[in-house]
């Protein structure tokens, strides 16, 4: 009688082909032969196929054609019948390829997440998990590509999500799913700084250091770009504190430098750039009076 065709993933278990006929008093055999024993079969035997471990080290489904032939004795003659042919097709396990590890910064947007496969010939799907929420993806879990999303962290601490993504290879309606992969998406904090206080001086005296301070530090950069050198400020832009300076105003009227300062965050390999920051250094003038004019005041 007909055999059903077979399709089985890699590693599992095949059913067991029980050959029948309709043949009645006389003895049946049956000897059947194997085009492809890359599934896990031998090439050839006799009897009913037992159950077996189908294997398929490639990436596309493989076919074995099985043919069988039966034999019916009575009374000491052997008599062949018309051969049948049915197939038992091996899946590939399901892969996906390694996905790189992001380091993202505060409300940045990321890109799609786009699994991709080896395998062949089939359908492939993912399905992906999240463990954390608050990287700015809402989604704990999802079928196909992690979609763009813009990130959030506000605390002081980087925020790291893990992913962990299973594919899944189906063909003829059998659905093999393969080992999941894992990979990290981790946020930096928001870059913020303390706004730093405007000062005034007066001509010809020593500033103080003027220090920058953010919740991040010590992972925080500070540049700074002055407006008006002329204060007595050597340079245009540096890095860090600005140092003391001998105040400086040739004029009659108060100078006003604006000073510009971009905080930087770096962590986990990238660096995160906060919003700058804005304070302005005034210097007045020298303190210079006119000289009084002699007076004569005379007697009546």
């Amino acid at each position: 009688e007909p055999v059903e065709n077979q399709v089985v993933c890699n590693g599992d278990n095949t059913t067991e082909v029980v050959f029948e006929t309709t043949n009645e008093d006389g003895t049946m055999t049956y000897r059947w032969t194997n085009d492809n024993t890359a599934i896990g079969l031998a090439v050839s035997g006799e009897g009913n196929i037992a159950a077996f471990t189908a294997t398929n080290t490639t990436n596309a489904p493989i076919v074995a054609n099985i043919e069988v032939t039966p034999y019916f004795k009575n009374d000491g003659v052997t008599c062949s019948g018309e051969s049948m042919t049915f197939t038992i097709t091996v899946n590939p396990t399901a892969n996906v390829k390694p996905v790189s590890d992001q380091v993202l910064c505060h409300s940045e947007s990321t890109a799609d997440v786009v699994f991709e496969t080896t395998n062949v010939d089939g359908t492939m799907t993912y399905h992906w998990t999240n463990d954390n929420t608050a990287i700015g993806l809402e989604d704990t879990e999802g079928e196909g590509i992690v979609p763009a999303f813009t990130t959030i962290n506000q605390g002081i601490e980087p925020q790291t999500a893990n992913f962990i993504v299973t594919p899944t290879f189906t063909y003829e309606g059998v659905s093999c799913t393969g080992n999941p992969d894992t990979f990290q998406i981790v946020v930096n904090p928001e870059v913020v700084m303390d706004q730093p206080n405007d000062t005034t001086l007066c001509r010809a005296t020593m500033s103080k250091v003027i220090s920058f301070h953010s919740q991040l530090d010590p992972k925080v950069t500070y540049n700074w770009h002055h407006s008006n050198t002329a204060i007595g400020v050597t340079v245009a832009d540096g890095t860090g504190d600005i140092m003391p300076f001998l105040a400086d105003n040739s004029g009659t009227t108060p100078l006003v430098d604006t000073v510009t300062v971009t905080p930087t965050y770096t962590d986990n390999g990238i660096q995160c750039v906060g919003e700058p920051k804005i304070f302005v250094i005034t210097v007045n003038p020298e303190v210079v009076m006119n000289k009084p004019a002699n007076q004569t005041i005379g007697h009546d």
